[in-house]
């Protein structure tokens, strides 16, 4: 495939789209919170889909089987550390410092999976990636926080559960386009949430939470589960198949400027003058990335080109 065939059948709208269902994700969780530990309500998500996915779980493991060491331990850390260690990592983050330590770290995300696409996937980026990267990074800091000029990072602790947290999810963003390439994207959100229940089931125990639940709770467990849960994965592992790691990760960040939106909408939130300056920023940051990379003859990230192909 060459360069600019890279560029026509690039996704990273669809990885936007995906992105912006896991902006629901609040909506939806915010009454769970009240009433549920957070690891109850992980655990849950990943049971009520992997459950759905149960009959697409031996052709998925079929498939896997044909794949190298390479691409299991990669499923390894899509499901047990992106999936579930990561939410748990982040979640706990909060309970140990203060709600600001990890939102600022979760911003570094972007960062460790341009590093680690470059790494593992062989990806690198031109110098118009910046043009791109600067302002979206800048306008998620912006959305993050009302003062933006007035940010204090505490708790050393919280500080280390918030970059586990986010280096595991650039891990999962570049080992999910690595085993794109030998597994269909069904066969990833299948195996994201199988392998993920159990990893969610240890987290449970090791907190010492329960896993019951009442009837109650249905409803909004099952809408967190399938919305921003099982349709934004199958779209985004659709999307990541043809989008190079370093696009899609700055095409996530959808999910806070869709979280903002709902909060504004629904959940009685307000946003600061800079805050809303922030969603326009990275609205136009990561649409004018899918732009570019769909009609410009040179992208700005570069895929590894196969031996022989041309440059």
């Amino acid at each position: 495939m060459t360069t600019t065939e890279g560029a026509r059948t690039d996704r990273t709208w669809l990885v936007a789209l995906a992105a912006a269902l896991w902006g629901t994700d609040g909506l939806l969780r915010l009454g769970l919170a009240e009433q549920l530990p957070a690891s109850t309500v992980v655990f849950w998500e990943h049971l009520l889909v992997a459950v759905a996915l149960l009959p697409l779980l031996p052709s998925a493991l079929r498939a896997l089987a044909r794949c190298g060491p390479r691409e299991w331990i990669a499923v390894l850390v899509i499901g047990g550390g992106a999936s579930a260690l990561a939410t748990a990592l982040f979640t706990a983050a909060f309970q140990v410092g203060d709600p600001v330590t990890p939102l600022v770290l979760q911003k570094l995300q972007p960062v460790f999976a341009v590093l680690a696409a470059w790494v593992v996937l062989g990806e690198r980026t031109r110098a118009g990636y910046l043009l791109f990267a600067v302002p979206a990074l800048l306008g998620a800091w912006l959305l993050a926080f009302r003062e933006p000029l007035d940010v204090e990072i505490a708790a050393a602790k919280a500080a280390l559960f918030s970059v586990g947290a986010a280096a595991l999810w650039a891990a999962g963003t570049v080992l999910g386009r690595l085993v794109s390439a030998k597994l269909s994207s069904r066969d990833v959100t299948t195996l994201r949430f199988s392998v993920g229940l159990p990893f969610a089931g240890l987290i449970v125990a090791y907190q010492g939470d329960t896993y019951a639940v009442s009837w109650d709770n249905a409803w909004g467990l099952a809408l967190l589960a399938f919305v921003p849960g099982l349709l934004a994965l199958s779209l985004y592992y659709v999307g990541l198949r043809s989008t190079p790691a370093a696009r899609a990760t700055l095409a996530e960040l959808a999910f806070p400027v869709t979280a903002a939106v709902i909060g504004v909408s629904f959940l009685d939130a307000t946003l600061s003058p800079t805050q809303w300056l922030g969603l326009g920023v990275v609205v136009i940051a990561v649409t004018g990335l899918g732009w570019h990379e769909r009609v410009r003859r040179k992208p700005v990230v570069v895929e590894r080109q196969p031996a022989g192909a041309a440059p």
